[in-house]
């Protein structure tokens, strides 16, 4: 099985953070060294 990477290219924004910390973004991420992907998720503290 192999790894899978990833690489932030860009932070673009934290659109809101929870009580426990969580914070939802949009970032500009390379997964596996492929061309960058507009990228929104949820990240822990």
């Amino acid at each position: 099985m192999s790894d899978i990477r990833f690489e932030i290219i860009k932070t673009i924004g934290v659109l809101s953070e929870s009580a426990k910390g969580w914070t939802k973004e949009l970032n500009l991420i390379s997964w596996n060294g492929r061309e960058p992907k507009y990228d929104l998720r949820e990240w822990d503290p």
